[in-house]
């Protein structure tokens, strides 16, 4: 293990220290390769990118904020990382009808050999589509825009509000599962491949609930983002989920049985939890909440998992790009994480200590004011997404628009090269896990 580490340390980049400046906005072992504009300030969300290299495709949400920007998706070709460019635009339909947010998270996902864009859709009483919560889009033919189309909608009637957050992922038992945030005290469990095939009755095949605590109980609880990933040591599929009161982890191998096997509540500073993704071996997790200051920490699950603790309360470590700011969504491919962090741009930093996370490659991508209204950090990078074939970063900026990059030293990320399950929010969408 010792000889795994040295070895290890010595592959990662250098340790990245100096602050940045408007002159100098990012770290010398991370390139920008190219940068486009999409729309007004604070008109973009979140992002995903296709994993084979033969589709170069990025969909971004698009969302509005006070009176400006586009509710829908953009699909960016990245063929040539350094000249990305626009293909097609799809926009849902009477735009000023439709009130609030609009698009926020986006995921793609394979079935039966064709490829889907899932956009997340949250709109506002007072309009149309308040239950609304995700359109689907076949985007088999691209880079052909004439041939995407749509497929299916996804709404809850008695659930209104939207889907803040979406996460795909191909089940063990072969199915491809959609799982959605809803204003309900859980999770809805979707199957993507009875919903594109029309059988939208059927769509809905599960829920996974939201523990009450002293912090929400009744309806008063809700989830708002989750990771849910293959566990190779137990063959269970488990779901990560960050809600009010705190961190929670289930077996949902069996889909109509969800198991509880870890909560992590009761943490100093933590009312509610927001994103939450483990590592490869799920037991290093790291956990986001969104206000103003707050760290990403990081936790053990080993505790718990091993039956010693019922709860874990208290992080290993934290790490922030600067203590006056708010970071907030994350990529892992162990040991690094790759992180959007508002004003503070894309980050990464490396959990090869856990104990001791450091940062290892910055750029700010935006260098603006903070937010005007009473959410002042509310700005700068929102998404980030990494393809593991060759290394390829993307990032989404709230205000600047889409950035690709390069890190030095990283060309891509297969786990079995760290000594870990090759485990990642990448989909195996041709093979079980």
């Amino acid at each position: 293990m010792l000889r795994l580490t040295v070895l290890l340390l010595f592959l990662l980049p250098g340790i990245a220290t100096a602050q940045w400046t408007t002159e100098n906005p990012g770290s010398d072992n991370l390139t920008v390769l190219g940068h486009i504009p999409l729309g007004p300030r604070l008109s973009v969300a979140d992002l995903d990118m296709e994993q084979e290299l033969s589709r170069p495709f990025v969909y971004v949400s698009r969302m509005v904020y006070g009176d400006e920007g586009s509710k829908g998706t953009d699909i960016i070709d990245v063929s040539d990382p350094a000249n990305p460019r626009v293909i097609y635009r799809w926009r849902i339909e009477e735009q000023d009808l439709h009130l609030r947010t609009g698009g926020m998270d986006v995921k793609y996902f394979k079935w039966k050999d064709r490829y889907y864009v899932v956009q997340s859709l949250q709109f506002g009483a007072g309009g149309p589509n308040n239950d609304l919560g995700a359109v689907i889009l076949d985007v088999t033919g691209l880079p052909d825009s004439t041939q995407v189309r749509e497929v299916a909608r996804i709404h809850e009637p008695d659930l209104p509000g939207g889907f803040h957050n979406i996460f795909v992922y191909a089940h063990s038992n072969g199915r491809p599962l959609l799982f959605s945030t809803v204003s309900g005290p859980f999770a809805h469990v979707y199957d993507l491949g009875k919903i594109v095939e029309g059988n939208l009755e059927e769509g809905l095949v599960a829920r996974v609930p939201v523990p009450e605590s002293p912090l929400g109980r009744g309806r008063a609880r809700g989830y708002h983002d989750f990771y849910v990933g293959y566990h190779a040591e137990t063959g269970q599929d488990r779901f990560y989920g960050g809600g009010i009161g705190g961190y929670f982890v289930y077996d949902i191998t069996d889909l109509q049985a969800p198991s509880l096997l870890v909560t992590l509540t009761g943490i100093n500073g933590v009312r509610s939890g927001h994103t939450f993704t483990p590592g490869p071996h799920g037991r290093f997790v790291i956990a986001e909440t969104e206000y103003r200051y707050a760290p990403l920490r990081i936790f053990d699950l080993k505790p718990a998992l091993d039956g010693e603790e019922s709860n874990i309360n208290r992080p290993i470590s934290a790490w922030t790009a600067d203590w006056r700011n708010l970071v907030h969504n994350h990529e892992v491919r162990w040991p690094y994480v790759f992180v959007s962090g508002y004003l503070d741009g894309l980050q990464v930093f490396t959990l090869i200590d856990p104990e001791n996370p450091a940062t290892v490659a910055y750029y700010d991508t935006y260098l603006g004011p903070e937010n005007t209204d009473r959410y002042p950090v509310f700005n700068g990078a929102f998404g980030v997404d990494v393809r593991n074939d060759d290394g390829l970063i993307v990032v989404s900026d709230m205000s600047t628009g889409f950035w690709t990059f390069r890190m030095e030293g990283f060309r891509g990320w297969n786990g079995e090269d760290w000594g870990v399950p090759n485990i990642s929010s990448v989909q195996d969408w041709d093979s079980l896990p």
